[in-house]
């Protein structure tokens, strides 16, 4: 009785084969069937190594698509260790991973407090609420360009067809109503 494990790399080596010499076809067709051979178990790696279902599809992915464009550069010099050789690449990308998580973990210990001051006063805490309550007190006119530029995402040609106005004239009312409601939401008009 043959060895399981040495027909599949026996398998997987005749499938890195036909990705090299064979017609567009048949490399799609073993491409595909490569890459339903190796996912499964490039995700299964990534799994138990970085404990993470949506980093363990990034690696199957990262990893999967560096392996076929090896495979068909011709770079890989030996098929029949092809397993070997993803699960190696798996193991470096983890390791880069985790340096990557390391150093922005030390980072953010350093800077954290730096960046969280300067990121507040940057940008200023978006409040949905306020705002809300703010394009209540737009005129219907100003509301309804704003609705329909913004929200509805339409051109203003379209908004002033729709509203019976120029199309300059929707420009206008959409910039004084967006200066409103700047006012408003950061607390420097009536409604503070």
């Amino acid at each position: 009785m043959e060895n399981p494990s040495i027909e599949h790399n026996a398998d997987e080596a005749l499938l890195v084969r036909r990705m090299c010499d064979a017609a567009p076809e048949v490399r799609r067709a073993a491409e595909t069937e490569l890459y339903r051979r190796l996912a499964p178990r490039v995700r299964l790696y990534g799994l138990r190594h970085l404990r993470d279902e949506h980093a363990a599809a990034d690696l199957m992915q990262q990893v999967l698509l560096m392996t076929l464009e090896r495979i068909r550069a011709g770079k890989l010099r030996e098929p029949d260790r092809l397993a070997s050789y993803v699960f190696g690449m798996c193991r470096m990308v983890v390791l880069e991973i985790r340096r990557g998580g390391a150093r922005r973990e030390r980072l953010l210990q350093t800077f954290g407090e730096d960046l969280a001051m300067a990121d507040a006063a940057v940008s200023p805490r978006f409040d949905q609420e306020r705002l809300l309550h703010c394009m209540d007190d737009l005129p219907e006119r100003e509301r309804a360009v704003v609705m329909m530029s913004f929200f509805d995402e339409k051109p203003s040609a379209e908004v002033a067809g729709a509203l019976g106005l120029s199309a300059g004239n929707v420009r206008v009312i959409r910039h004084r109503a967006i200066e409103r409601l700047r006012d408003c939401v950061t607390g420097e008009g009536a409604r503070a």
